[in-house]
């Protein structure tokens, strides 16, 4: 995973806006729009005048105060309004731009010599294409490349302003510069990414929790480590068995399915959307095979609902761009799709792309809730900041307040770096999963019976021991260096604190840039997301040539985590609380924290697995290597906690059964 840039920028206000300021001159400047990143320090040169750039010029709802206090209504089990969703043309016709509006930002955009690109129906913004050099003359200001986190990456040299004419209707300017660089997927695999180079996980694998352990042979896999194995690390022996236990091959939807008390519905007449960037070539034909694998049903087949891929309107269709991970984005849309067809195989799937992640997912996000094409929406990506440029911000808020007034439900995965401390140095929340009109999914570390019920579940926070199987000895290097991920969460620096958390007493620790404020808390709920208890899943792969053979594009399976994984599967679980109650849930936080969920509450169990890892990450040609993994070991996030009730790590717990 990418280690972002500590973005220094701290927010004074928790109210999210861009402040149009009078200048002397006919125009209003965007508060906010230049990133903290570009700063003079920082600064390589001049941007290229003649390279062209797209961008989405942002308006704001009519009545943004009246559309916000609709959304909360419709969600508020306490409400007269409860459920009395708008439906997205109710939704223009009382809040959206007015046709004006949007033709007087159409206009001025021509008149600087901008190509108009898209507007959505609900005219959320005009997207547009042109030059660098038009660019810098239409927002009276210059561009330059800026160093950032090992990238080069453009932007305005400060604040863009507009027409004074604009101020009253245009929020946000998306695009000029690259910020959009720094988002990132929450899946975790050991080893190079899929398809681009292959992955399989190591053997001795076993079926469930402490089948095989590392003092008891495993032919042809062990000895070695032979008798009496690998012992556990100091502080986590709560689970008393003689040796380390190997890591399981990946759990499958009836191991999750049995754990959490999910069976008895499949999703029938219900739809989910996944929003990622790009779309993987082979996902049909792989999540079929991987169906079949599972004895559950194919798509299109009786039982096993739709897969649809949809490309978002109004975005930008560049080439690739290697540093965008492209292919690791494929393994994002491959556990997603699986995830949720596994928890909810005859629901509906519709799968919304872009053409590559140049800031496209608040296009697709737009596109999702503006034509209503799912009730429930899985997002498996965000920034390991909330401290990004206001215009980023806001416009995807007011999107998320639309989906909210139509009753969709919109779930993000908190992260995978636990507080963020060892990747900027302070804790903070990730972004959007900060947002209070998500619902923010954490991980757990989790084993399961051969019964397919739960043996341990646990916070998902993990170190890395390196093990020598001669002599049996594990260390771990010190601080972050031994840290490896965990579960994403803590308190908003940028969010109040809404109102269905009212009851938690939690506020913003030392470590963050808000110390004691009372902002939204991280995550809601939680699911099984650790990669050395993950989920199993099939993608068509590239392996290399080894010493066993050439290599070549191939199906495999292997196993994956993160909260990438958590946040689907929630997204599933709650298609199949839909078709059970007969309706739509729409944003669930209310519900939630209501009181009438039931919860399998997570506590601490200081615990660890070992794993072994093939070093060339798909076959022992280049020989292999052990790791013991840790559960719940908040060795990098000293505030972090697994305990009775609502933890920043797993939320409020994992559901016990369909909510």
């Amino acid at each position: 995973m990418k280690k972002l840039l500590a973005v220094s920028l701290l927010l004074s206000s928790v109210v999210i806006a861009i402040v149009a300021l009078a200048a002397p001159s006919p125009r209003s400047t965007l508060k906010g729009s230049k990133p903290s990143w570009a700063k003079p320090g920082n600064y390589i040169s001049a941007a290229a005048s003649s390279k062209s750039v797209g961008f989405r010029v942002y308006l704001g709802w009519n009545n943004a105060s009246g559309a916000e206090a609709l959304a909360r209504a419709v969600s508020d089990p306490h409400s007269k309004s409860y459920r009395h969703y708008l439906t997205p043309a109710q939704f223009r016709q009382q809040f959206a731009p007015t046709a004006n509006q949007v033709a007087q930002v159409q206009s001025w955009l021509q008149s600087q010599g901008f190509n108009l690109v898209y507007t959505p129906a609900n005219n959320h913004y005009v997207s547009a294409e042109g030059t660098i050099a038009q660019a810098q003359a239409a927002f009276g200001v210059s561009f330059g490349m800026y160093k950032a986190n090992g990238l080069d990456l453009r932007s305005p040299s400060a604040d863009v302003s507009i027409p004074s004419s604009l101020a009253g209707m245009v929020n946000a300017v998306i695009g000029l510069d690259e910020s959009y660089e720094f988002v990132h997927t929450n899946h975790i695999v050991e080893g190079k990414a899929p398809p681009s180079a292959g992955f399989r996980n190591a053997p001795p694998l076993s079926t469930f929790w402490a089948q095989y352990l590392t003092g008891v042979a495993v032919p042809p896999y062990t000895p070695p480590p032979a008798a009496p194995g690998y012992a556990f690390p100091a502080g986590f022996t709560d689970v008393a068995l003689p040796s380390v236990p190997w890591s399981e091959k990946g759990h499958s939807p009836a191991q999750i399915n049995g754990t959490y008390n999910v069976s008895g519905y499949d999703g029938t007449g219900q739809t989910v959307a996944i929003i990622d960037a790009y779309a993987s070539p082979t996902i049909l034909q792989d999540a079929n095979q991987w169906s079949t694998n599972r004895v559950i049903p194919q798509f299109g087949s009786p039982g096993g609902g739709t897969l649809t891929q949809v490309v978002a309107p109004g975005t930008y269709n560049r080439p690739q761009n290697p540093r965008q991970d492209p292919q690791g984005w494929y393994g994002e849309e491959t556990l997603d799709v699986e995830a949720v067809h596994g928890m909810a195989p005859n629901a509906n799937i519709v799968y919304v792309g872009a053409p590559n992640n140049y800031q496209d997912l608040d296009a697709a996000m737009n596109h999702v809730v503006d034509q209503h094409l799912a009730q429930i929406v899985s997002n498996s990506y965000g920034f390991t900041t909330e401290f990004l440029p206001t215009g980023f911000i806001k416009p995807f808020e007011d999107t998320l307040i639309q989906g909210a007034a139509e009753g969709i439900g919109i779930y993000f995965s908190s992260g995978d770096n636990a507080d963020e401390t060892c990747v900027h140095g302070y804790a903070t929340v990730d972004w959007p999963a900060s947002s209070p009109w998500v619902t923010a999914v954490g991980g757990t570390s989790l084993g399961v019976t051969s019964g397919n019920t739960r043996a341990v579940e646990t916070g998902w926070d993990t170190s890395t021991y390196s093990c020598n199987s001669s002599n049996l000895n594990c260390t771990r290097a010190p601080g972050c260096n031994g840290w490896l991920y965990g579960s994403g969460g803590g308190v908003s620096c940028l969010f109040s604190r809404p109102g269905y958390q009212s009851a938690l007493t939690v506020t913003a620790d030392p470590l963050t840039q808000c110390s004691g404020f009372a902002g939204r808390a991280v995550p809601d709920i939680a699911a099984v997301g650790d990669p050395n208890t993950g989920y199993l899943i099939g993608q068509t792969q590239s392996f290399p040539p080894t010493c066993n053979g050439p290599g070549g594009a191939s199906y495999d399976e292997y196993r994956i985590g993160g909260t990438s994984l958590s946040c689907p599967l929630v997204a599933g679980i709650m298609a199949l609380a839909d078709q059970k109650d007969g309706i739509v849930h729409g944003f669930a936080n209310p519900f939630f924290y209501g009181g009438t969920v039931s919860y399998y509450d997570v506590g601490s169990v200081k615990t660890a697995v070992a794993r072994r890892n093939f070093v060339n990450g798909v076959d022992a040609c280049n020989g292999t290597v052990d790791r013991l993994r840790t559960f719940d070991d908040f060795t990098s996030s000293p505030v972090f906690f697994t305990g009775t009730g609502w933890d920043n790590v797993t939320g409020l717990g994992v559901f016990y059964g369909i909510p």
